[in-house]
């Protein structure tokens, strides 16, 4: 079994219960075999005949984006325009613009040129640390295209090495074929068409969007009780533009996340505290359609619901593809602390994605690891438009 033993770095452990960030200084990790054999202090590390010295680097757990779109065709640059010239989100949408523009460009491609173009977007997260990411379907809404990405999502896993988690997302708009028909396509699309990608092992979790120009609690219940009968965890798009108590009723059904959250009030906070439901917090989003309403990040620390950090990376409200940016986003838009926001792209989002295997630097985790040239975890989200980057290690090994 191949071993490799990491002396001499700050290794930011992001274990909960001990010193801020897990920090232990002059630290070692031992990997064996794909995964995290031991952590501690350089001087306690065991004998190995070809240490690797960190030279006091900087070692974190490699980052997880629990939250993206970025299997799509064509772009939105002109919504960006509109935009800024006063079109709401709303406006937007119903102009035929936002989601549907998208679907338009997406149905003409195949998987595979899906996957190719997803491929820039992807790498951009990799150069940063990051070694597992969300990938959502929701811009075929056909089953035929919602399937078709799916498989994109999991072909990126086959050129690039990174884990893919993929949510069927459906449930994301109404089709202009099912116009004024939300009740029609959702037992005609998004819950034969999740039983068919279930069979062909392409979900692994189950996605909606709650908002007026989407879906209601109601309708996105039945799609839940769908992958509860599949046996597939649930999350949604939760109070981004308004409150329908979407969140409430996902806590309900066992939800692994609830994200955006917004417009999320007290009732709803309790129901994810309850449910041990994490609150995903998607400030590019927030910063693209110029929100002035910030999630409840104090109800949610009061009440102990987890907060996540991912990138939301989409073609239109949030074209980011960078974590990093994502991380000094949340410190400065929604005050999260620098512990916090590096704690929201680890353990919380791997517990965002069910995964209990990642996310923090302890004995049997995934020995999915980022180096940086840093001294002190803070300077990953306190810096703007910078990499520190110095080498990422996925499944121990060097990638």
């Amino acid at each position: 079994m191949a071993t490799r033993l990491l002396i001499h770095g700050t290794v930011a452990t992001m274990t909960e219960g001990g010193a801020a960030y897990g920090l232990i200084e002059d630290g070692a990790v031992l990997l064996e075999g794909g995964r995290i054999a031991w952590a501690g202090t350089t001087s306690d590390a065991p004998f190995h005949d070809r240490p690797e010295d960190l030279g006091g680097r900087l070692v974190t757990p490699a980052l997880i984006d629990c939250h993206t779109h970025i299997v799509f065709g064509g772009d939105r640059a002109r919504e960006f325009e509109m935009r800024l010239l006063g079109a709401s989100y709303a406006e937007i949408a119903k102009a035929g613009g936002g989601i549907l523009s998208t679907v338009t460009a997406t149905r003409v491609l195949d998987a595979e040129t899906l996957a190719r173009q997803a491929l820039p977007r992807l790498d951009a997260l990799i150069r940063e640390g990051v070694s597992t990411v969300e990938v959502k379907s929701g811009y075929g809404l056909t089953i035929a295209d919602e399937v078709k990405m799916l498989r994109a999502a999991r072909r990126l896993a086959d050129l690039r090495p990174v884990t893919i988690v993929t949510s069927w997302l459906a449930a994301h708009a109404i089709p202009p074929e099912y116009e004024n028909a939300a009740d029609r396509y959702i037992a005609e699309v998004a819950i034969p068409g999740l039983r068919q990608a279930h069979a062909e092992g392409l979900v692994d979790q189950v996605d909606g969007f709650c908002e007026g120009i989407a879906f209601s609690p109601t309708q996105i219940a039945l799609v839940f009780e769908a992958a509860a009968a599949l046996g597939l965890p649930v999350k949604l798009h939760a109070e981004q533009l308004s409150n329908l108590g979407g969140a409430k009723m996902a806590a309900g059904h066992g939800a692994l996340s609830c994200d955006h959250v917004e417009y999320l009030d007290a009732d709803g906070v309790r129901a994810m505290a309850a449910a041990g439901s994490v609150a995903v917090l998607l400030p590019g989003a927030f910063y693209t359609l110029h929100e002035t309403q910030a999630p409840p990040v104090d109800a949610f620390r009061r009440a102990g619901v987890p907060m996540a950090v991912a990138s939301d990376g989409n073609p239109g409200s949030s074209p980011m593809f960078s974590l990093l940016l994502a991380l000094n986003m949340a410190a400065t838009l929604f005050r999260l602390t620098p512990e916090e926001a590096l704690a929201g792209a680890t353990r919380n989002a791997a517990r965002a994605l069910g995964l209990s295997d990642r996310g923090t630097i302890q004995a049997e985790k995934r020995a999915d690891l980022a180096i940086w040239d840093a001294a002190h975890p803070a300077e990953l989200s306190y810096r703007i438009g910078y990499n520190p980057l110095a080498q990422r290690i996925h499944g121990g090994i060097d990638a």
